[in-house]
């Protein structure tokens, strides 16, 4: 690794948000390690590294810390291997791969089994370190941990079972100690036949098997953190659980060391607090699972297996093994493996788990296809042009990945309270047994016990470390499913507070498709004359307008003549030599620089741009010859988006290339507030400048093709199109479909889960900020009340479920807005479009 490069690293045994803040503490002292980002709910760090020992000593300090980032293995076959020099060849090339942790690779049997830091890469990035050193590998045994959400129901039925045995354990623990208290005499019952002695050494040999055995983890995990300094939730359990079975252990084996007034055991409630706090980690098992729901939708769609043409012949092979160039055929529905531009057959295909919209696109020779898509009724054969990593739809898991496991500046405050909170509470315990011991009524040790043991058993503050990261997952997933990807995670905060959404015009609030709609011609020229040179001259551009004035020559039969000394000046026209002519088109600045007269036609240019039409002048040598004129079509959607908009209390402007009458026509047609025209390509970071002297924040939403620099300049930039483009590096939220209606759905989205977050802080900071003095005993003076240890468990154990609920609420968003448009057919050509010197963006 020669520059940062970022590793997501699965992390275990974090279990609140005190090992949140050590664990983001300890990575961001390392040398060469920045932009940590650790989270709970994923339970994942995400770092970027200078180089691999960087690498190596994260990895030292997660294990030091007592949380391990978790390790997996695969087995590759490995070919061409032939003497011992392959076998370094291959060893060093699998090694170099960042998260290898060991490499074997064994000639007699060809296979090559690395051990590595799971998360941090695929085994696509292995086979294809191997193919560079010239050994081609595929996966022989791929023992990948399950996905997150498999992994999280394994964990849920191993706790179910756990709780199972601890419940069948406790439960006669609690009937003898609790049992009077539903059942009248049972006490008088219990000394009357077994003796109160040999019920206290039954429970206290229940209550240990139910310590050590399902609830063992509390204190292989707490005890040691909390020995290091760095106590967690678990030390909180721990230590009030084992002071509850050791207070009962002396009462029932040592009664003397106790005066006889507090000679009481408290067994059911060190076995009833592990039993609910281990309900409390299953129900937390099977949630997290949930908000993992979408990665794993977007997982499924990716196929194992291709069907590649090679010498002719068909074969199975591994997707691992895809090379970009080869040629895979598609039989009717199934899923296409990887991206890639047909070359035989026809078909349709459904495209609306990449892009949300719901009719399928039909695809021929030369149409790009994306891999996770599903074909229809006809077979295709396509050659790959992406594969691996670079696959849309890689992207897009790594963009929902990323965006999932980012930290929020809301996080900021919840690291910066729970860093310190796990030790304040044990000093609240403390100091809540003391005042006891000096102030409470008898049996003052018997209270200050119960009160202690509450207190650290109701502040464990696992509510607080889930209550961003959660909703984080669920909202970045259902936006992903929504076709609204968060390529940056504190984009989804910034987006809520947006007050201005900017739109570029072309291909934005209009379609990027123009047509050719009038020339006024000058006196003495005529149409197939002006237009045939026009033509020619834009034949040099791949620009939308371009584009159609080429094909309205064609359509009307004219020869096209050679054009040559083709030059382009950015945001003003082109030129060319047609015939020994030179020829000139494009905006009247144009015209104006070269020194042309255009007052013949300026009055029907002026006409044409109030009609909402994109006009340019055509000069030949050196005279106006001709003012031609496209229009492009707004959007299906644009209005209705721009509406919603509005109604969100979000004020809408326009940014174009175009003539203020031109642009003004538009804005009237779908209800734009604000109007920035006559904008040079490198004009629009200034005109966001300008706006942004409004005050607020402002969001811009641009292709993503001519509009990196304003993208990347806004405080949310969105980039909307098919999101493979420019618009993956330079945007904040890339819209995977067309429509402009995904504006609507990203704001609303960022909104709800921003909302939903503030929810589920307001509810684990008030929960522990209420509770704790309860917990402590403040009623008791005037109501007589003292919380038990085993409602403190209850409640908390509730308190961390509720938050995870609450976020997988958002799970039911709903698009605010629904794709009016159907597939977006103009976004493939548009992303090939170069950047193009004319008035439209």
């Amino acid at each position: 690794m020669t520059a940062a490069t970022h590793v997501t690293l699965s992390v275990d045994n974090m279990s609140c948000a005190s090992c949140v803040g050590r664990v983001d503490r300890a990575l961001n002292e390392l040398d060469g390690v920045s932009d940590v980002s650790v989270n709970l709910a994923a339970e994942s760090a995400r770092i970027a590294v200078a180089d691999a020992a960087a690498l190596a000593a994260a990895v030292d300090a997660l294990s030091t810390l007592g949380y391990p980032a978790r390790q997996n293995r695969v087995v590759l076959n490995v070919a061409s291997m032939s003497c011992a020099s392959c076998v370094g060849r291959v060893d060093k090339a699998l090694a170099a791969v960042p998260g290898v942790v060991a490499v074997n690779v064994n000639l007699a049997a060809e296979t090559a089994t690395v051990d590595f830091l799971e998360g941090a890469f695929t085994p696509g990035d292995l086979i294809a370190a191997a193919g560079d050193a010239g050994y081609p590998a595929e996966i022989a045994e791929a023992q990948q941990s399950a996905s997150r959400v498999a992994r999280k129901a394994d964990e849920a039925r191993d706790l179910s079972r756990r709780v199972a045995f601890a419940a069948a354990l406790a439960l006669p623990v609690f009937i003898l100690e609790m049992g009077a208290h539903v059942i009248p005499g049972m006490h008088t019952l219990i000394a009357g036949t077994i003796g109160m002695q040999a019920s206290w050494v039954l429970q206290f040999v229940l209550t240990s098997l139910v310590l050590f055995g399902p609830g063992r983890h509390f204190f292989a995990a707490g005890l040691p953190a909390l020995m290091r300094g760095a106590p967690d939730m678990n030390s909180l359990v721990a230590v009030g659980t084992g002071a509850a079975w050791g207070y009962s252990v002396i009462a029932t084996f040592l009664p003397g060391a106790l005066p006889e007034g507090v000679r009481a055991v408290y067994f059911e409630a060190a076995a009833v607090i592990v039993v609910l706090i281990l309900i409390g980690r299953w129900l937390e098992a099977r949630a997290k699972g949930r908000t993992g729901a979408a990665i794993e939708a977007l997982m499924g769609l990716q196929v194992r297996t291709a069907r590649v043409l090679r010498n002719g012949v068909a074969q199975e092979v591994e997707i691992e093994a895809l090379k970009v160039g080869d040629l895979i055929q598609v039989r009717p529905g199934e899923r296409l493996p990887v991206d890639g531009s047909v070359t035989e057959g026809e078909s349709h295909v459904d495209e609306s788990m990449i892009t949300g919209e719901p009719l399928a696109v039909p695809k021929g020779a030369g149409d790009p296809v994306t891999g996770g898509t599903v074909n229809g009724t006809g077979s295709l054969t396509f050659r790959a042009t992406r594969v691996g990593t670079d696959t849309t739809l890689a992207q897009i898991i790594r963009m929902v990945e990323e965006a999932q496991g980012a930290k929020l500046p809301i996080q900021g405050l919840v690291d910066r309270v729970t860093l310190w909170f796990v030790p304040a509470v044990m000093a609240a315990a403390l100091l809540t047994v003391a005042v006891w011991l000096l102030v409470g009524p008898d049996p003052a040790l018997t209270l200050a016990l119960v009160a202690g043991v509450s207190v650290l058993i109701i502040a464990c503050p696992c509510a607080m470390g889930l209550a961003t990261p959660t909703s984080i997952m669920v909202g970045t997933g259902r936006a992903a499913e929504m076709g609204v990807l968060f390529r940056k995670g504190d984009a989804l905060q910034a987006l809520s507070d947006v007050t201005l959404v900017a739109l570029d015009k072309t291909g934005t609030v209009t379609e990027g498709r123009p047509r050719l709609t009038d020339v006024v011609l000058a006196e003495g020229a005529t149409r197939a004359d002006v237009l045939a040179k026009v033509a020619a001259v834009e034949a040099q551009s791949e620009h939308p307008i371009a584009v159609s004035i080429v094909a309205s020559a064609q359509a009307e039969g004219l020869d096209l003549p050679n054009a040559t000394g083709f030059r382009s000046v950015t945001g003003y026209g082109v030129a060319a030599e047609v015939g020994g002519q030179t020829v000139l088109v494009g905006a009247d600045r144009f015209m104006e620089r070269e020194g042309i007269d255009t007052a013949p036609l300026a009055e029907a240019e002026r006409d044409l741009a109030a009609r909402g039409r994109t006009a340019l002048y055509a000069a030949i040598d050196g005279r106006i010859a001709a003012v031609i004129a496209v229009a492009d079509p707004v959007k299906a959607d644009s209005r209705a988006a721009i509406a919603a908009l509005r109604a969100r209390g979000i004020k809408v402007a326009m940014i174009t290339g175009d003539k203020r009458e031109t642009a003004e026509a538009i804005a009237r047609e779908t209800g734009i507030d604000t109007v920035i025209a006559g904008v040079l390509p490198d004009g629009k970071v200034a005109a966001l400048d300008d706006l942004r002297g409004q005050g607020g924040r402002i969001a811009f939403v641009g292709d993503g093709i001519n509009d990196a620099p304003a993208l990347a300049h806004a405080d949310v930039g969105i980039a909307i199109g098919t999101g493979t483009d420019i618009a993956i590096d330079s945007a904040d939220v890339v819209l995977m479909s067309g429509a402009l209606s995904g504006v609507v759905n990203a704001v609303e989205v960022s909104r709800a889960t921003m909302r939903n977050i503030r929810q589920n802080l307001v509810w684990a900071f008030g929960y522990n900020v209420a509770l704790i003095p309860v917990a402590a005993g403040v009623l008791y003076p005037a109501f007589g009340i003292l919380l038990s240890p085993v409602f403190a468990a209850g409640a908390m154990a509730l308190s961390s479920v509720s938050v995870l609920t609450n976020a997988l609420r958002l799970r039911r968003l709903r698009p605010a807005l629904a794709d009016p448009q159907g597939p977006a057919r103009s976004k493939p050509d548009a992303a090939k479009a170069a950047p193009r010197p004319q008035p439209a963006e």
